[in-house]
């Protein structure tokens, strides 16, 4: 029988778990048993947040990496190639080291049933403990507690926002899906709390738990200054003047703090300002207000949520260029939240459907009545999918124009694969 290929992997692991999405660590903590459960790495970073958690491992990442350390970064969704979720040293892992690690998993699961991310999280964690890395750096899939990444006891957790999001399997208030988040944090260890505005039940969660809470506001807060050119980082025992990030969302700078924060909670760790410098300068995340076509200009964010919409918002506010839409969401989302959180900065909205992408992409009828009956003197057009909206928006662009397309990481998917043909 011929080897699998990675995409023979993928499609196992699809077809292996009744369900997509089964909350849980008895599955995982049984097969990492049997795979001898090595040492990930000799220090953990793990990250869990409504938004920004992408752009914090990113930053924890490209300072460390900027300190001479070699990072494991495992992270989720990926966009273009499944690769992208497992990165050694800034470098995406091969096929082969994918199919090597589910070989192994595969042997060691006997007949327990694992999800596709399961899975996933498991590979990341024997690759990084195969190849040696110094720290690993792991973005939490959904919520925190019950999540397979925290398998790991972090030496430093992250919490970087709580909005509502996933209800189904998170808790429908702030305060449920804030203990959810909460899980992520150990007792007697550093988590830092990114967001001002957390609900109550996240630090008396963390109390529970006993760690050491750094909340910002109260341990540490930022600045933007010099005509928002530079911005200031106030800790109790220091203060740095830093270059703005390469990742140009306002809110970058609460996901850039935290990283910092969270890197100099740990004495051992050799990190000086000069990396941290040179890791805010050459971050790198697709998909995060990145710019990828001009004439008319085209920016793409997977903001898919409406505490992601007010973030977008902002950085909206800082110009007044005419923008476009492209829209498509899941069907679990509130689209007309997100929607409405744009709107005064939207001329028009290009609507696509998402089904074509996945089994829980939302048809484009169904989100033009939502969107009609919150916003209904909103100009929009339908539109099959991505593709066909991005192009209907270059072609009906005015002058001066931008088109902005967001709602999900499969629309960007798909919209970064037409930029790049």
């Amino acid at each position: 029988m011929p080897e699998r290929t990675l995409q023979d992997w993928l499609q196992h692991w699809l077809s292996q778990h009744p369900h997509e999405i089964e909350m849980g660590l008895e599955r995982v903590r049984r097969v990492w048993a049997r795979l001898s459960a090595p040492q990930t790495a000799p220090l953990v970073f793990s990250v869990a947040g409504t938004n920004g958690k992408g752009s914090t491992v990113a930053y924890l990442d490209a300072i460390l990496r900027a300190a001479g350390y070699r990072v494991g970064r495992y992270s989720s969704p990926h966009l273009l190639r499944y690769s992208e979720r497992i990165v050694v040293d800034g470098v995406e892992v091969s096929e082969q080291q994918l199919c090597a690690a589910f070989t192994a998993i595969e042997r060691a699961r006997g007949e327990t049933r694992l999800t596709y991310f399961e899975a996933g999280t498991l590979a990341a964690l024997l690759i990084f403990a195969e190849s040696r890395v110094d720290v690993a750096v792991l973005e939490v899939g959904l919520g925190g507690r019950l999540d397979a990444v925290n398998l790991i006891d972090a030496d430093v957790a992250i919490i970087t926002s709580i909005g509502l999001d996933h209800q189904e399997y998170l808790g429908d208030t702030l305060a449920q899906i804030a203990v959810e988040k909460a899980g992520i944090a150990r007792a007697g260890r550093p988590v830092v709390v990114a967001a001002l505005d957390v609900p109550a039940a996240l630090p008396e969660a963390l109390a529970r738990i006993g760690s050491q809470q750094v909340q910002a506001g109260r341990d540490y807060r930022f600045e933007g200054v010099q005509g928002d050119t530079r911005w200031r980082l106030h800790m109790r025992d220091r203060c740095l003047d830093l270059p703005l990030p390469a990742l140009v969302a306002p809110i970058q700078m609460q996901n850039a703090a935290a990283a910092i924060v969270a890197l100099l909670q740990i004495e051992a760790l050799r990190i000086d300002e000069a990396a941290i410098v040179q890791g805010l300068q050459r971050v790198q995340l697709a998909a995060r207000l990145q710019r990828i076509g001009s004439e008319p200009e085209v920016v793409l964010d997977v903001a898919h949520n409406p505490q992601a919409a007010v973030a977008l918002r902002a950085w909206l506010d800082r110009d007044q260029v005419p923008t476009r839409a492209v829209f498509g969401v899941l069907a679990d989302k509130d689209a007309l939240a997100i929607a409405l959180q744009l709107a005064p900065r939207i001329s028009h909205w290009h609507l696509c459907g998402l089904q074509a992408l996945s089994p829980r992409g939302a048809p484009v009828a169904a989100l033009a009545a939502t969107l009609r009956a919150g916003l209904p003197t909103a100009s929009m057009s339908l539109h099959e999918r991505p593709r066909t909206a991005l192009a209907a928006a270059r072609a009906s662009a005015l002058p001066g124009e931008r088109i902005l397309a967001l709602g999900s990481f499969f629309l960007a998917a798909e919209v970064l694969s037409e930029c790049a043909a």
